[in-house]
């Protein structure tokens, strides 16, 4: 079968691979030179399984409505004259209730051990090597009204099988020494020894390289002119060098749209509406200046909602949620406050570890945004689109990362007419009551959101 993937983020490079596995032909097609350069690019390295969280909860609105008023909050809604956005806002309020939270929780953690397992084989196949880290990730509060509430969230992961454990500040201590110099403000975590960290554009672009050196044609550079529909089903897709203006016709068996954020405006084309909204992040990427005192472990800072991890001799710090449209200005007083609230944190949490020096300090910085596609139940959406020949992989929100091998996989398996082993409601598809010989990641300690 011959399959056209639009968009090379770790979502449609990880599907371009598993079909390139069973035997199918792939066209990857990206508007940029290379793979991994938009959403993909320096997302917060965590392979995350236990923040299988989705945000909508029954506290969410009450703190969406308090965090519009400081530009540094997590999650900041920017209101738009845009429709899309309103509607996206209500689905999401919808969400907002215990219910639909652990409905969710349960998708999202299934996806979660599944791709986790998946990007396991992945790495045992290539040999890819991507700054991996299997230390599993640490998540640690700074005020006792959330520490307390830990133990509801650990519990509600133990649930579905994954071992994250309530732990005191000297149990945190002792799994991440670099914490000591930030130990007097902490009151406590969790850890969950079976996550891991590593940088997704590295492991990305080894993939690329693999795919094209098993067959795949790698169209970089060319933009979506067109998706041609007659008769309910696509019969091509007309893509434009960006170097040389040309344009040609792609026809194919199937097409998977994987573009991120921009797979909504691309699918509305052919009259397919999903529920995909643009949620802005910001990550720093920061040189190490004494590699000793660097952490080893990833973390997650409860009060900011930010993660950091170790990338060989950088440490990157990433986070925000802010929806406000299609929106990737780095430059805006809005921007810079969130990107400085990022390297500040870093310097209280390590001081003195890493080079937190603005450029005008002589220091350099590596500030970058992207666009979280997300759903209003940050489950994403992997499946058959009403129109013939047409699927979707994308929505994914800041769990792209943790979830990245695992959906490439799956829809691969879709289309292959395989059914995965996991309780997921498919996109297009009947729901699923329980999976078949479902498969989870190995929860062990060591080995071990976001995206």
């Amino acid at each position: 079968m011959q399959v056209t993937v639009l968009g090379a983020g770790i979502i449609g490079v990880s599907t371009a691979w598993h079909l390139l596995q069973r035997g199918h032909t792939v066209t990857l097609v990206d508007r940029q030179p290379d793979a991994a350069l938009e959403t993909s690019f320096a997302n917060a390295a965590q392979i995350s399984v236990s923040y299988c969280e989705p945000w909508a909860n029954r506290e969410a609105p009450l703190k969406a409505l308090k965090w519009m008023f400081s530009a540094t909050s997590p999650l900041l809604f920017r209101p738009q004259i845009d429709p899309a956005q309103w509607r996206w806002g209500l689905q999401f309020l919808g969400q907002c209730n215990d219910a639909a939270f652990e409905r969710n929780v349960a998708q999202l953690v299934a996806l979660g051990s599944y791709s986790h397992a998946a990007l396991k084989d992945v790495v045992a196949e290539t040999g890819i090597e991507y700054h991996r880290l299997e230390r599993g990730i640490a998540h640690y509060y700074t005020d006792q009204k959330s520490f307390d509430g830990a133990a509801g969230a650990a519990a509600v992961m133990q649930k579905f099988g994954v071992k994250r454990k309530v732990i005191s500040r000297d149990e945190l201590l002792k799994i991440e020494p670099a914490l000591t110099a930030f130990a007097n403000r902490i009151v406590g975590g969790t850890f969950t020894p079976s996550d891991e960290s590593g940088d997704a554009r590295v492991f990305t672009q080894q993939l690329a390289a693999l795919c094209a050196q098993r067959g795949a044609q790698m169209l970089y550079s060319h933009d979506v002119e067109a998706i041609d529909a007659t008769g309910g089903s696509v019969q091509q897709v007309r893509v434009r060098d960006r170097a040389t203006g040309a344009t040609r016709a792609l026809k194919a068996d199937a097409y998977v749209v994987a573009c991120g954020a921009y797979t909504t405006p691309l699918l509305k084309r052919v009259g397919v509406q999903v529920p995909i909204y643009p949620g802005k992040g910001y990550s720093a990427t920061l040189p190490l200046l004494q590699p000793d005192k660097a952490p080893q472990v990833s973390m997650i800072d409860d009060q900011l909602k930010i993660a950091m991890s170790r990338l060989g001799n950088q440490l990157r710090v990433a986070g925000t949620i802010e929806l406000g449209g299609f929106d990737l200005s780095l430059d805006t007083p809005l921007a810079k406050k969130r990107c400085e609230m990022l390297v500040k944190r870093i310097e209280e949490v390590f001081p003195g570890v890493a080079d937190t020096r603005t450029p005008e300090q002589g220091g350099d910085p590596q500030f970058w945004t992207g666009l979280r596609p997300a759903t209003p139940t940050n489950i994403p959406l992997m499946g058959r689109t009403t129109v013939g020949k047409l699927w979707v992989n994308a929505g994914h929100g800041t769990l792209g990362w943790t979830h990245g091998a695992g959906s490439g996989k799956a829809l691969a398996e879709l289309i292959n007419g395989e059914q995965p082993a996991m309780a997921f409601d498919f996109y297009g598809m009947k729901p699923q009551t329980k999976a078949p010989m479902a498969r989870t990641a190995q929860m062990q300690a060591l080995p071990p959101s976001q995206a």
